[in-house]
């Protein structure tokens, strides 16, 4: 068995890449529930179903209550999503759940193109050996199902990316040069159009054309990535807004004005970043040969350096945001790795410490793996929205922390879209809230209360009991094992059980 695997690999490495591939993807796309970050949820699901069901979550389209004029967020891809849900309820399928897990399916395979290309790339760039590391690592790198099945922009655009660099490395007869770069240019822009940053892909391309005078090129690339950004960016927000280009525009603006609002990190805070993502030793192998490649592979080189160098200037240093250059990195760096390791003296005479960086490496990269593959990100907030949904006309939530730091609940998974009282109302202290809720109208009242946080949460529990006599205990809703981890190492991340309570005024009898 071992002899018939090892001669697979020798022979048909690609299968074997696409199998890995497709298993830890699809198994992702079963187990990997929830969501990641809050822009995987919030900005893409929560808006496109709203929009299904006839609201606007965020408050983007103008003429809702709020809206005061483009919030710097594109149409594009919480527009795919409102028409594959609009697909899914005309198909009669209303479970959110199921509606997630198709979700996931779908950005599954569309990751597939991000491994064979990555492949077939790296196979033209240095023969087979440094193709079957780049595809073995783009398959199965510890983060790569986990991330490739979540609404990020940041991993969504990959696959866009990849082509564009395929079509302009295939093998083509002369006249095919203009169609080529022409198809490669439509797949930067779409990238664009998912994630604006990746705009400097096709502009340190377009850089190289020009300096090289490859006049007939550089017109295909920059007409290829125009055309989708046109339509997409100008005409979609000329038919919203009256006049082309306002999201991206605002989606500018606010980068400028709000570029310190968030996490502000040194300037090498990205090296950090790719060597702890990538597994040391295996990480210093790839950035080492990536760089070593730099002079021969300028067209993948530049544009890298641009987009490292933009992010690291930038004062908004979020991990993700480094993502869309991270596959470019593997499968040029495999390529000046392999190369390296068949010339170099000092790895010839010390091939067991070669062998035992890998060793370490596939080590952690499994455990993280399996780990990662079957985490269920966001349980209690998902499983607490998705246990209410069996009550129906929710019209009042509430959030009690105990910390003073309430987390937003995916409304998606309850299936209405109830006002939720925390932090919006006078500031995060349930007091202030509790005291709001006293001077409303009775139809404004919580139907649940939901208690998160761990200080003084019996103490706020009493306080809210005391107000509201028919408030009783529901249910409690424990939080993943990977949640709760994180949340230890690091509280910032408020992963925390999420205690029910039901208002017996408005609904007297459990619905089990």
């Amino acid at each position: 068995m071992a002899e018939r695997l090892r001669l697979s690999w020798e022979e048909r490495p690609l299968v074997i890449i696409m199998g890995l591939a497709i298993v830890f993807r699809l198994l992702a796309a079963i187990f990997a529930k929830g969501w990641g970050m809050f822009d995987d949820h919030f900005i893409v699901i929560e808006s496109a179903q709203s929009w299904v069901d006839g609201t606007d979550y965020n408050a983007w389209l103008p003429g809702s209550p709020g809206n005061a004029g483009p919030t710097g967020h594109n149409w594009f891809y919480p527009g795919i999503h409102f028409l594959l849900f609009s697909f899914l309820k005309w198909f009669g399928l209303v479970d959110p759940q199921w509606k997630m897990f198709i979700v996931r399916l779908l950005h599954a395979g569309f990751s597939l193109f991000t491994v064979y290309f990555g492949y077939r790339i790296a196979e033209t760039l240095g023969g087979k050996r440094s193709a079957r590391l780049a595809g073995l690592l783009l398959a199965v790198m510890w983060f790569m199902p986990w991330m490739s099945v979540r609404n990020l922009v940041e991993m969504t655009c990959v696959p866009l990316v990849v082509l564009g660099y395929w079509m302009m490395l295939r093998e083509k007869a002369a006249l095919q040069v203009f169609l080529s770069f022409f198809l490669a240019g439509i797949f930067f822009g779409l990238a664009f159009n998912i994630r604006p940053q990746t705009v400097f892909f096709p502009f340190g391309i377009v850089a190289l054309l020009l300096f090289g005078l490859e006049w007939k090129k550089l017109f295909a690339l920059t007409l290829g990535t125009v055309i989708p950004v046109l339509i997409i960016q100008g005409l979609i927000d000329a038919v919203i807004w009256d006049y082309p280009f306002a999201e991206i525009i605002g989606y500018i603006r606010v980068c400028v004005t709000e570029r310190n609002d968030y996490i502000s990190l040194p300037w090498y805070n990205y090296f950090l970043t790719i060597f702890a993502l990538l597994i040391p030793p295996v990480s210093f192998f790839l950035f080492f040969g990536f760089v070593r490649l730099w002079k021969r592979y300028l067209v993948f080189f530049i544009p890298v350096l641009l987009f490292f160098l933009f992010h690291s200037y930038f004062p908004n240093k979020q991990e993700r945001f480094i993502l869309p250059m991270i596959p470019v990195l593997i499968l040029v760096g495999s390529v000046g790795w392999s190369e390296f390791v068949a010339t170099s003296g000092f790895w010839s005479r010390r091939p067991g410490l070669l062998k035992g960086g890998w060793l370490f490496f596939w080590i952690l990269n499994t455990l993280a793996l399996l780990l990662f593959t079957f985490t269920y990100s966001k349980k209690a907030r998902v499983e607490s929205m998705t246990y209410l949904s069996r009550y129906q006309n929710i019209h009042e939530l509430a959030v009690f922390d105990a910390e003073y730091c309430p987390e937003q609940q995916p409304k998606f998974y309850l299936g209405q879209w109830p006002h939720i009282g925390s932090d919006d109302v006078g500031g995060s202290n349930p007091d202030t809230l509790l005291s709001r809720y006293s001077r409303d109208k009775t139809e404004n009242q919580p139907r649940f209360i939901l208690f998160t946080g761990e200080a003084d949460l019996n103490t706020l529990i009493a306080k809210a009991t005391k107000q509201y006599p028919g408030l009783v205990y529901e249910t409690t809703i424990e939080p993943g094992f990977v949640d709760w981890l994180v949340h230890r190492l690091n509280p910032i991340n408020k992963n925390r059980r999420v205690i029910i309570y039901r208002n017996t005024e408005f609904f007297p009898k459990q619905v089990n």
